[in-house]
């Protein structure tokens, strides 16, 4: 597999892509972007601007053609990206069949099942403004029987991270208490009561945590859990730079992100 050596033409004008919000120049870097964030292959990517991009950057008017010609046909995704890959000869014959069997399976899956796939990505890369985006609507257009009660409360939990990620501790805590109205599972109930000392009062803490008659010896654990998230420095240094941030900076960027994650 090839990293670093731009073996094809450089292209003048760089393909941005919205996803990861930076420009490619080559090929070989679609190809590096595909191969490793196959969740987010999606409209961004399958659309005419990529293949007037090859034509008029990369001057490969017979890749642009196939491409092309899959998109009317709308046969996707496996179709669309695999010329690519075949014409950069960036992978290896059985790393091709890998990545054509992993692209299949995901084709197959149903829009929300893909649709969380790129969330928990974006989680997992902290494109947390992102991943709000995709799971919100997810649970806008939410349908329980098609994927049952236990993905939904899967969508809540992943949803009540990324806002976490974020110090929006109180959204995070309605995320995880969603969850937890759906499964009632132990991991959900302690996501949701670790949550709840981040942004209550000790007093205010204390009347939920009477409310909800919690189990003593599991609020205790928590509690010395985030005791100790909350005296390491790392974590008191993000807390510091998300709290200085200008708040008009903040707003700016958050809008941003949301323009970005809706642009069709």
């Amino acid at each position: 597999m090839s990293y670093d050596l731009c073996l094809l033409k450089q292209a003048e004008k760089p393909y941005y892509i919205e996803n990861i919000r930076t420009g490619i120049y080559s090929l070989e870097e679609l190809c590096f972007y595909l191969y490793h964030n196959i969740c987010l292959i999606d409209d961004t990517i399958m659309n005419e601007g990529l293949c007037d991009w090859i034509r008029d950057e990369l001057g490969l008017v017979r890749l642009y053609r196939q491409m092309y010609e899959q998109l009317e046909k709308k046969d996707g995704a496996v179709f669309f990206i695999m010329p690519i890959f075949r014409e950069a000869g960036y992978l290896t014959h059985q790393e091709m069949r890998e990545f054509q069997d992993r692209l299949s399976k995901l084709e197959v899956q149903s829009e929300d099942m893909k649709q969380k796939l790129r969330g928990d990505y974006l989680v997992k890369e902290k494109m947390y403004a992102r991943a709000i985006w995709e799971y919100r609507q997810i649970l806008k257009r939410r349908n329980p029987g098609k994927l049952g009660t236990q993905f939904y409360a899967a969508v809540w939990n992943n949803l009540g991270c990324a806002y976490a990620g974020l110090f929006q501790f109180e959204q995070a805590a309605g995320c995880f208490r969603e969850s937890y109205s759906l499964m009632k599972t132990k991991e959900s109930f302690r996501k949701y009561i670790s949550a709840l000392p981040l942004f209550l009062s000790g007093e205010e803490y204390q009347k939920k945590l009477e409310e909800l008659k919690a189990d003593s010896y599991l609020v205790q654990k928590i509690q010395e859990h985030n005791a100790k998230l909350c005296s390491r420095p790392d974590f008191q240094e993000e807390i510091k730079n998300a709290c200085s941030q200008d708040t008009d900076e903040l707003v700016k960027e958050l809008k941003e992100e949301y323009c970005r994650s809706t642009k069709v």
